[in-house]
């Protein structure tokens, strides 16, 4: 099949489709949904070994030019297997498992696998309580360290009980001493071991069993660890083979960090099902992303909306708009409307699958149909498990009629994405696998919502739909905040604010005034560099296009985003911080709308506007 000759499928002028071609399309993706049952004696194992005997000469992974088979990636899991079963670890136990993106990732992640043992990805990021905490939650004593990671948990003596592993990194050119309880040995024992096969226990593995922790990104709080279930993540990528009609001839693109779920998950099971291969880029880079997928031939990429606006930025700067490349398909969420059609326009025609959903999901939207800005469509709610109910974003609480139902929102209302649970026994679809913690699977999980006895997990996530069944994201709970008497979504608000010019990305969020009802809103811009925040400019760019309620009374001028290693925004630390000059050690500016611009911040500026210092809100 030749991936250059497949014709974009959307349509620029944004007209809809039929319904009946959208549902036809998820009738198919309902099929494959179920190629693998709760009680199959199948598991992730059992597929690599699978590809490793009908492709075994087939490129699987490659890494810096350097190409491995599926059959020498099913070898080195082999050797890896053979090491850790030698130490102890067996059917049923946890272990956790920290690299960067690398191919002794798949190595680790594949061999505990065949050993039938719960692999938790931990962010290679995080250090201090952070790790402790993702660590203790999987249950895990022992935990293998790629070397670019190990400086964090020689950090963080109080993981000095637990039995870390270490696997060497021959990229790095600076190695840090090693402590005593670091036990260095593990290399040595792989080197030992054959690639060949041999008998690993598995025998109570089937297609409920746990096999994955995946942590949520915790822009909120401490991350919590989601379960994933062999079914579950066999079938997403029996499902997207169906969907993007992928063949052993796609080249995947794997900039996203694979211990989140997009690279895990979604990239990984796809390529794996496909007989396709994956090209694994350590850390994603704007430089490098275009000559990658040229140089490669990329055909398929999972992005996150904030790399496609440091892309879009940076071809924008740099006046380079590739369009010589094979790339037919992009993956992900994020992609504001804007930002996907001067995509289209700088890179050209290719099939854009925004979807919405989340690691711990059991539900989820996709847009099938290229509508530029949706994030999915419903084109029959008697197909689905997912409903979206009215929620009041004053209260915080949902809307419930008389009997104290939940109420279905109309077209054009805002409501909470809700998924119903289904716990049948022939098929995992609509299953809520919850996390490790038995309380956050349950503050997930809203029951008697249409009538007695029926339970939805709770995305907190605001949504709505058109008349034609096609969903737009709109914020998450909580980041909707009241303003003179409006309800705003900072999404919404930094939406229709991402084309002010020279900005690299902006963060709209709520914070307290005294004296004051509600939230103002205040925005955390960062500047692409050489370029200076004009506060006249983003005046009249708000007055143009937000209502002057939802108008950004603060603007913070930031060296850098607070952001989660997945490009997922954080907001609590700036709520926090408000518009306190000496917490924010950042240039602030306040809106002045007799002036018509922004001033910078100093004490008299304030009082012009009306309001006191940020500091009384503290003391209050």
């Amino acid at each position: 099949m030749d991936n250059t000759t497949i014709p974009y499928a959307g349509s620029l002028d944004n007209a809809p489709v039929s319904r009946a071609a959208s549902q036809e399309k998820m009738d198919a993706r309902a099929i494959a949904s179920r190629s693998v049952s709760p009680s199959q004696k199948y598991s992730i194992a059992d597929r690599l070994e699978e590809k490793a005997h009908s492709q075994g000469d087939a490129p699987f992974l490659v890494y810096q030019g350097k190409t491995f088979s599926y059959g020498e990636v099913n070898a080195q899991a082999n050797k890896f297997a053979k090491a850790i079963q030698a130490r102890g670890l067996m059917e049923g136990d946890s272990c956790a498992m920290a690299f960067e993106n690398r191919p002794e990732f798949f190595f680790t992640w594949f061999a505990l696998t065949k050993l039938g043992v719960v692999v938790a990805f931990i962010n290679s990021q995080v250090q201090g309580n952070v790790l402790v905490h993702a660590i203790n939650t999987t249950g895990s004593d022992v935990v293998i360290v790629g070397e670019e990671c190990i400086e964090r948990f020689i950090e963080t003596p109080e993981l000095v009980n637990k039995k870390i592993w270490l696997v060497a990194d021959a990229e790095l050119t600076e190695k840090p001493p090693l402590p005593s309880w670091i036990d260095n040995t593990f290399d040595a024992d792989v080197a030992a071991q054959n690639g060949e096969s041999c008998s690993m226990a598995r025998g109570a593995t089937d297609g409920e069993t746990p096999t994955l922790l995946i942590f949520t990104s915790g822009t909120t709080g401490l991350p919590k660890a989601a379960i994933y279930s062999h079914m579950r993540w066999l079938t997403s990528g029996d499902v997207m083979v169906e969907t993007v009609s992928v063949t052993p001839d796609d080249v995947f693109y794997c900039c996203l960090p694979l211990y989140h779920g997009a690279a895990a998950t979604s990239v990984t099971s796809t390529a794996l099902a496909a007989g396709a291969s994956i090209v694994v880029r350590r850390k994603f880079s704007v430089r490098n992303f275009w000559p990658d997928i040229q140089k490669y031939n990329i055909t398929i990429c999972q992005y996150i909306g904030e790399i496609c606006r440091y892309l879009l930025n940076y071809a924008e700067a740099t006046d380079n708009k590739p369009k010589d490349h094979k790339l037919r398909c992009m993956l992900g969420a994020g992609l504001t409307e804007t930002s996907w059609r001067r995509w289209i326009e700088y890179f050209g025609e290719m099939d854009i699958l925004e979807g919405w959903g989340s690691t711990e999901a059991n539900t989820n939207l996709l847009n099938l149909d290229n509508h530029i800005g949706s994030c999915g469509r419903v084109p029959r709610w008697d197909r689905t498990n997912f409903k979206l109910v009215k929620f009041d974003t004053e209260t915080e609480t949902h809307v419930k009629d008389e009997k104290g139902h939940y109420i279905l929102c109309q077209p054009g209302e805002v409501g909470e994405g809700l998924g119903m649970i289904i716990n049948h026994p022939d098929f995992g679809g609509g299953r809520f696998e919850g996390y490790t913690s038995k309380e956050g699977t349950e503050q997930k999980i809203i029951r008697n919502v249409f009538q007695e006895g029926d339970s939805y997990w709770r995305s907190g996530d605001l949504l709505r739909y058109d008349e034609n069944g096609y969903f737009y994201f709109v914020d998450r709970i909580g980041d909707t905040y009241r303003w003179k008497s409006e309800n705003v979504s900072s999404q919404e608000v930094a939406t229709a604010l991402a084309e002010y010019e020279g900005a690299e990305l902006m963060n709209i969020y709520g914070v307290q005034v005294p004296e004051h009802e509600g939230r103002a809103g205040m925005a955390a811009i960062v500047m692409q560099e050489g370029c200076q925040f004009d506060p006249v400019a983003f005046y009249e760019l708000t007055t143009a296009k937000v209502p002057n309620y939802a108008a950004p009374q603060f603007v913070r001028v930031s060296k850098a985003a607070d952001m989660t290693s997945t490009f997922k925004l954080r907001k609590v630390d700036l709520q926090k911080q408000g518009y306190d000059p000496v917490a924010c050690g950042e240039p602030i500016f306040v809106r002045n709308d007799k002036l018509g611009c922004y001033l910078a911040y100093s004490d008299s500026v304030l009082q012009a506007t009306g309001f006191p210092p940020f500091s009384t809100a503290e003391e209050k």
